[in-house]
Parts: C-alpha cells; structure tokens; sequence
C-alpha cells in the first residue's frame, strides 16, 4: 500500500453539495426550545424578529436528513475549502506511539477558524431575505472576524458585541474586524439598555459570552432591518458545521481508514458537531462505534460539571430557553482564561447526545493545553488557536495510551484554527505566568441559582 500523504486535500468535485443534519438520525430528539414569556414551546415564526426566516426554519427542523447548500454559498466555500486533512507523522513519531494521529485543519482564512463556514451561510440567508444589518457576539474573535468577513462580502452593516476581557487582551482581533468594516464594542456595554444595567449593578465585570449575546439581540430587536446572528450553540450553526465532517469522512474514505476516536474541543459545540456528525450518524444507525470525546476548558466546565436543564442562552434572559448542560446564565468564567470556550451552556444537540451517552467529555488546565499547544507547533509547524489545542492535548493524552497499551488506534481531531492572535496568552504561558483557575463547588452553585423556575416542567 502506497504511504499515506502528509495532506490530503479533495478536489472542488469531491467537496459535500449538502449539509447534515444530526438531529434527523437521533433516537429522542433534544427538548424543544421554551419561549421566555409563555414557557411553552417556541415556533418557527416567534423566532422571527431574531433570526432570518430561513435560518428559524433551520433552527427548528429536526426531519430534514440533507440540506442542499446553496450555489453561492459553495463558491464562496470553494475560496478556502476544501479544508485539508492531515496526518500527523511527525507527532507520532515525537510521541513514539503505535497510533495513527489525523487532523482537519480549518484555518486557512482570514478568520484562522472554521467559524467562516456558518458566516457565510447566516450572512447569505440575511441577505436574501433582504435584511440590511446583523448584530452578533464574540468571545476570543474567531467569530466576530468570520462574520465580519462574510457581511462585507455580502454588503451588510455588522455591529460586534466583543467580550470586555478579550476585546482587551486580543486588539488585532479587534482591529481585522474593523478591516472588514465591522463596528466593534466591548461588552457589556453602555450602547444598550441590558448593557447598563449588567455594568450598574458590576461596573468591573469582565463580561462573557451571555452578556454579549443580550446585547447583541436587543440592539437586532430594537434596529429597523437587523437581525442577530450566532456562531456556536445552536442547530443551524451545527448543520452548516457539518461540512467539516463530511470532507473529512470523505477524505478518510479515500485512504480506506476510519478513525477509532474523534476529539474535538467543546464551549458552545460548533467545531465539535460539525467534525463529529458523519461519524455521529454511523454510531447512531449502528455502522460503526467510534469513541467521540469533547474537550472543555476546567475553568468552564459546562459538560463535566455543568447541569442538565432548561436555562437562558444570555446573560439578560431575553432569549429562548434550551435544554442543554450548562453552568448557570449568570456563570461569568475567569479573566486570566485564555483558550476561548467561555460559553456557560453546550449546544442542546450534543448535550442531548451526551446525556444519552452517544459520546464523552473532559477536561483540562490551561497550562497543559498551552504546553500542548507548544509541543504541537514544534513538530507540526502550525501554532493552534488555544481553543484547538484542548483537542490536541486530548489527542496527544489518546496516543500515550496507544503507546503504553501497544494498540494502533485511529485518532482523529479538529484543528480548528490557527493561534496568531492568541500570543499574549502564548507568552504568558512561556513566562511562566499564565496561571490555572477551576472554579469550586461554591462558584458553581451561584450560577446554578440562576437557572428558571418553569412550571411542571423544571421545578
């Protein structure tokens, strides 16, 4: 048999023409989103006022196996995709493991992330529908610059609701925002009513990502032709993401391998539903039973600590409500956390799948996803984006086993983006001065307290 490439990259025929949706293939599908005000379940139409009309149907449409990808979505996929997949040689062989270590790698964009695949979908059903300006979040910015990429292809007006700490410690991320012609603010901020009111009652706060997401929905709510747009969590960000997953299978298939373990990193789930989906669906209908582990930051445990229920995705509690593992809306993660992943709550999918036990979770310091990160870097040449190196460390922990246990298994991980904006905390961690913070039981239970009182439902 011929060596396996170091990369291989599909043609623009071999590239998926369909997105897919997980949930058409899952035994029990994940509770339904609740409306705020009524507590029963939301409609596609009440969802309206928030998202795009066509993205709303997404959000709700658990039936739908395969979504066609709109041709001009495809082209504009086709300027960085097909996404290559690689195989690791020289870590495997820096870690003297029997295993054989693969990863997809999405940072050839601007970007550095795999966020652009659900941009440039969001930004193209907005401007379809004739929206003229989107609102979103962003915590460490792969998002933010991901949709500011997309709505200046498309011509859309783009506000950024960037997390206090990370607007602080990462300004290039600002700045290639406003390349691309996005307004970016620092959350929570004093342009909106729940901005003020969060900074009134702790005018320190560093923010999170349920401050942003407030923001950004009020200022989508209260602005004529706007709508909000997220990059992580929800249904429709999962299907879009999806096509990681298909070309990687793909690919795989080509070389006639088939990974034992999937790993990918966890804060809201996109990068890890799309990586895991094809691989999901074969362990789902029985065709095969790859371990699928989630890796999330200890300092925001959602999975491994969190608890399974109904809460808000924002901070302020004007959005829907999901069903999903989560620390509390009102969880506020560590300043001095580095490695993105900051979302209190998991997407409702993979949370549903979790709890079901379809796949595992850990998780892990930030000192050893920064240690490595650098080893990574060293063999493979390509500087991760801290988040990615949650999987990495994950991976590099599957293939010592390998080696103490002499198996040869599969490995296979999402790379989701590359580290370049990410050098404070890189030199933080060199300088021995990056520190590791796990909340207690106590910090916990205060977000706890914060999750809703639904009537017969969650009491």
């Amino acid at each position: 048999m011929p060596k396996i490439p170091h990369r291989l990259y599909l043609t623009e025929d071999q590239m998926p023409r369909q997105w897919y949706n997980l949930r058409a293939d899952m035994p029990e599908q994940p509770d339904p989103m609740l409306n705020p005000a009524t507590g029963k379940p939301v409609t596609e139409e009440e969802l309206y006022p928030i998202f795009c009309k066509e993205l709303a149907h997404q959000e709700l449409d658990g039936e739908t196996r395969y979504v066609d990808i709109p041709a001009d979505i495809l082209e504009e996929y086709m300027i960085y995709r097909p996404s290559p997949l690689i195989r690791a040689y020289n870590l495997e062989k820096a870690l003297d493991t029997p295993a054989k270590i693969y990863y997809k790698f999405e940072g050839n964009n601007t970007s550095g992330s795999h966020k652009l695949n659900s941009a440039i979908a969001q930004a193209y059903y907005a401007k379809q529908q004739g929206i003229q300006r989107l609102t979103t979040e962003t915590g460490a910015g792969q998002w933010g610059t991901a949709l500011a990429e997309a709505c200046a292809y498309y011509g859309l007006e783009l506000d950024v609701f960037q997390v206090k700490c990370s607007y602080e410690q990462k300004p290039f991320r600002k700045a290639i925002m406003q390349v691309f012609d996005a307004n970016v603010v620092p959350s929570p901020s004093m342009t909106t009513e729940i901005g003020r009111q969060i900074l009134a009652k702790d005018p320190n706060t560093t923010g999170s990502l349920g401050c942003a997401i407030s923001e950004a929905v009020e200022k989508a709510t209260h602005t004529d032709s706007c709508r909000y747009v997220l990059g992580s969590v929800l249904n429709q960000v999962l299907l879009h993401q999806s096509i990681i997953g298909l070309e990687a299978k793909t690919a795989m298939e080509i070389l006639d391998e088939y990974p034992d373990i999937v790993i990918g990193c966890a804060g809201g789930g996109s990068n890890l539903g799309g990586l895991i989906a094809p691989f999901m669906q074969d362990k789902l209908t029985g065709k095969a039973d790859p371990r699928i582990i989630a890796v999330e930051p200890a300092s925001c445990p959602s999975l491994t600590r969190g608890r399974y229920a109904y809460d808000y995705c924002d901070t302020g509690k004007v959005t829907p409500m999901a069903r999903m593992y989560t620390l509390g809306a009102g969880f506020v993660p560590s300043a001095n956390h580095a490695g993105g992943l900051r979302y209190h709550g998991m997407s409702p999918i993979l949370s549903k799948l979790y709890h079901d036990g379809y796949m595992e979770a850990t998780s892990v310091k930030q000192t050893e996803v920064f240690e490595a990160a650098v080893y990574f870097a060293k063999k493979e040449t390509i500087l991760p984006a801290p988040e990615s190196a949650h999987a990495i460390r994950a991976a590099m922990d599957e293939a010592i086993r390998c080696r103490e246990s002499g198996e040869a298994k599969t490995i296979l991980f999402g790379l989701t983006g590359t580290g370049y904006f990410d050098m404070t905390a890189y030199s933080a961690y060199r300088e021995g001065i990056m520190q590791d913070y796990i909340p207690t039981d106590e910090d916990l239970e205060r977000g706890f307290a914060s999750l809703p009182t639904i009537p017969g439902i969650q009491e």
